[in-house]
């Protein structure tokens, strides 16, 4: 099969890299990918939101099948247009990809079926702030509407704050949208559970915990991640079981009956308090950086996978996982997630020891002259597997400072939670 992979961050290198060792896979074209793609795939530096250059560049490269890495070609339509063009594409329609384009939608549809979430209300405005903080105590979490790159959500924990991050939403600072929602905290542990859906079926598609925010100790601003870990140890039997029937089911059927039924990537943002889980979001791809410590893990072909899933057919195939965990640690730009440079060489990556299982998926880079570049916030995720999360995070450190790269950082205690109870 010829393969189209639309991103380029390092969720889409982690995708590649899976693809690339599929024996369905012929050719990958990855748009526009990035330094780690290039060695496995052909970039095409293209604006994949045009999507008529898109469609001129799918057939010139006589593309089988289209697989679409992030998350705003999916809201604005792209499985939509390659589905009436009759070229086939794994992901959600523009209706359904709302579920992570419109967080309004997502709590509409929570409230319709019950799945148990924070108490929320959609603000257009400063007086519909105002009567909020009348019922509620700070502190607030302040959700941009739209598509934010993972930057657009705040917790607030005095008024004064959560005024001036709610004025900059509504001034436009995210160009997707300039409503709001105002929400509950809620305390408690934060896991992603993922899933790979058809209009018929789904399928367990992993768990992992990522790392938001920019600093150790879980401080800072809120990021893309800066890191993650799988499996997540808090996620049993039990609990998936309430994952399943209080909140993925009554999503998906509410969607079926609304005729716009959910197909593609699945990823439900959690927060669990006493065992009980909570709906914070919906991604309606994979997670970036969960992906690349969810597809080490994965022993089926993904492109068998994918192939049942866009057919409609998930039921007739096994999804098996290696017994290993997996960690990844984001090496950022510094100045991340506000001001930061691009262009910045990167050395040594030739010196890293692939014998300790290390994998370095690139995410904000690009070739030139035969040199690897900084071309983005997050540069590179350092993942390794292994059986003890400890061990794994050691190799991972070790091999970032054999990198060296004196333009960026990363995060010390990616793991904490597990590592904390090794």
């Amino acid at each position: 099969m010829n393969i189209a992979l639309i991103g380029s961050g390092g969720r889409e290198h982690a995708l590649c890299k899976k693809i690339h060792e599929s024996a369905k896979s012929t050719k990958i074209i990855c748009i526009p990918g990035n330094a780690g793609t290039a060695k496995i795939a052909e970039n095409i530096d293209i604006n994949y939101l045009d999507f008529n250059t898109l469609l001129k560049t799918l057939k010139f490269h006589k593309i089988n099948f289209v697989i679409v890495g992030p998350e705003e070609p999916l809201v604005k339509g792209i499985i939509d247009f390659l589905r009436r063009k009759r070229i086939k594409a794994f992901g959600p329609t523009k209706y359904a990809a709302q579920l992570e384009g419109s967080k309004a939608f997502m709590k509409l549809i929570c409230k319709k079926r019950n799945i148990p979430t924070a108490g929320y209300k959609l603000c257009k405005n400063k007086s519909d702030i105002k009567k909020f903080l009348k019922k509620n105590n700070l502190p607030l979490v302040v959700k941009a509407d739209g598509l934010a790159a993972g930057k657009g959500v705040t917790i607030c924990k005095t008024e004064k704050q959560l005024l001036k991050v709610a004025n900059e939403i509504f001034l436009g600072k995210f160009k997707t949208s300039k409503k709001l929602i105002l929400e509950e905290f809620i305390e408690g542990e934060e896991a992603s559970y993922f899933l790979i859906v058809d209009k018929n079926n789904y399928k367990f598609f992993g768990t992992a915990q990522d790392h938001k925010r920019v600093k150790e100790k879980d401080k800072g601003s809120n990021t893309g991640g800066m890191g993650s870990y799988s499996p997540a140890p808090i996620i049993n039997k039990e609990l998936e079981k309430k994952i399943l029937n209080k909140i993925i089911k009554p999503t998906l059927l509410e969607l079926k009956k609304q005729r716009n039924p959910f197909t593609g990537f699945l990823y439900a943002g959690l927060m669990i308090k006493n065992n009980e889980p909570y709906l914070i979001e919906y991604n309606v791809r994979m997670g970036d950086p969960e992906c690349q410590v969810i597809m080490p893990r994965l022993k089926t072909d993904i492109l068998n996978i994918l192939v049942k899933a866009q057919k409609n057919n998930l039921k007739n195939i096994l999804i098996k996982w290696k017994s290993i965990k997996c960690m990844t640690i984001v090496l950022c730009s510094k100045g991340y997630p506000y001001k930061y440079k691009k262009n910045r060489i990167i050395k040594n990556l030739d010196k890293v020891d692939n014998k300790k299982k290390i994998l370095l998926f690139h995410a904000g880079t690009k070739m030139k002259d035969g040199s690897i570049f900084s071309n983005g916030g997050r540069v590179l995720n350092v993942t390794s597997t292994g059986n003890i999360f400890y061990n794994i995070r050691k190799d991972i450190i070790k091999t970032l400072k054999v990198i060296n790269w004196k333009y960026g950082f990363f995060r010390k205690d990616i793991g904490w939670r597990v590592i904390k109870k090794k």
